[in-house]
């Protein structure tokens, strides 16, 4: 096994890491958030989402948001939609880059939870999915399972499962003739562990080689650098963090847990094993320190204290 030469690094903070805070965060603060780390060199900065502020009042300045922000050339910037009410507030505001993405939720109790929908509920959607990206001349280019490697209601998720929910959308995706070039294996409420990454990273790249897999890791138990590891061992060069360790999910049954993987903390991870993100250390660090003041409580990411390496090294 050896380890990539280079991984993208995709910023779920200012989506996922307001999404989930209780109390109001300022609309000036999280255009500043996204500003700072537009400046740190990341390939994409997931900004905001485009859902109901009924059931997710962070983020009803979501237009606000995206309207404040200044867009840097070299990083895509994009939100996330659940319906085409979402997808089209998404185009309209004419900075974001819109992508389309068919997913389902290996967990059925999850994905009632999540969405109110069953699993196949969920997959019969995909139709009209598809036909409103393809009104708007959005490209579904990828798919994703979430709750792929367990789930705080059913346990664990058996890794079949997962195969075969990635085997149907990837079936309508070739009916449709969509361009799917990705696959999300999405950890949402931090089951996973290095021997389930290798099993189910090693069933998806033996039986897809052709496909990119990302993987949308959570550190609520502590493993997720070990798990960031494991998948960059197995070929996996493209992942999901969050500056500071923003994040977590709203519908998981957690009273006090950990989020996303730190961003930071993987980009110094990377650094010492020799694996390029092109991200700058110095100024994500800075960043993660702005996130913490503007949620106004401690998170979880450790390179912000300690210090990284090189910096001692000078």
């Amino acid at each position: 096994m050896s380890l990539p030469k280079r991984i993208d690094i995709h910023e779920v903070g200012p989506r996922e890491g307001m999404q989930i805070e209780k109390n109001p965060i300022a609309t000036a603060d999280k255009i500043r958030l996204v500003d700072l780390l537009s400046e740190c060199g990341f390939p994409e900065i997931e900004v905001t989402s485009f859902v109901s502020p009924k059931w997710v009042p962070q983020m009803a300045d979501a237009e606000q948001v995206v309207a404040g922000i200044r867009v840097r050339p070299g990083t895509a910037y994009t939100g996330i939609y659940l319906n085409r009410q979402g997808m089209v507030r998404a185009l309209k505001t004419g900075k974001l880059t819109v992508l389309g993405k068919l997913g389902v939720t290996a967990s059925e109790t999850f994905s009632r939870k999540n969405t109110n929908r069953s699993i196949d509920e969920t997959i019969a959607e995909a139709q009209d999915r598809i036909e409103a990206a393809r009104e708007w001349n959005v490209p579904i280019t990828e798919i994703g399972v979430m709750a792929a490697f367990g789930c705080n209601y059913e346990g664990d998720v058996d890794l079949g499962r997962v195969v075969d929910l990635i085997a149907r959308l990837l079936a309508i995706g070739q009916a449709h003739a969509l361009p799917i070039q990705l696959i999300q294996l999405s950890d949402t409420m931090g089951w996973a562990n290095p021997n389930s990454i290798r099993r189910l990273v090693g069933m998806v790249r033996e039986r897809w080689p052709e496909h990119r897999i990302n993987l949308h890791l959570h550190d609520t138990r502590g493993l997720g650098l070990a798990n960031a590891v494991a998948a960059m061992e197995m070929g996996v060069d493209d992942f999901d963090s969050a500056v500071g360790g923003l994040g977590g999910c709203p519908y998981g049954g957690f009273k006090d847990a950990a989020g996303n993987i730190v961003t930071e903390d993987l980009v110094h991870l990377c650094a010492e094993m020799g694996v390029e993100t092109g991200v700058d250390l110095d100024r994500v660090v800075e960043v993660a320190r702005e996130a913490e003041a503007i949620i106004g409580r401690p998170l979880p990411g450790k390179v912000m204290r300690g210090g990284h390496f090189s910096s001692y090294r000078r």
